[in-house]
């Protein structure tokens, strides 16, 4: 299952979808914030660079969470460094990669994939 955004005010709907799907998928509180909260960055940069919005997915697949961000822009470089404190920008692919366990950007014809990869904790 997956959801399209088009607009800023389908961010909201979007955190909504990933908070669920993530909760669904057996990720911890902790966890499905950080998804959500590192989904918001990418669904952002999508809807200020790039035209024809996007696409979120989220699945569960051997003790890991998966979600992808897919948007008709170019590949982002990670690893990437925090900018300087002074820096006005640049800090949201960064938060990305701080918050999961793995990230990847997968450029794919016509478009731009960011994949991460969040693990699930056992449950005691």
């Amino acid at each position: 299952m997956s959801m399209d955004y088009h607009k800023p005010q389908d961010l909201p709907s979007v955190r909504g979808y990933v908070r669920d799907q993530a909760q669904s998928a057996g990720l911890d509180e902790s966890a499905v914030e950080g998804m959500a909260i590192a989904v918001s960055e990418l669904v952002t940069n999508t809807l200020q660079h790039t035209t024809g919005g996007g696409q979120v997915r989220v699945w569960a697949e051997n003790g890991s969470v998966f979600c992808e961000v897919a948007d008709g822009g170019t590949p982002p470089a990670f690893p990437r460094a925090m900018p300087a404190a002074d820096a006005e920008r640049g800090r949201g692919l960064a938060i990305v990669e701080m918050l999961c366990d793995e990230v990847t950007a997968i450029a794919e014809p016509g478009r731009t994939v960011v994949r991460m990869r969040f693990a699930t904790k056992p449950r005691v």
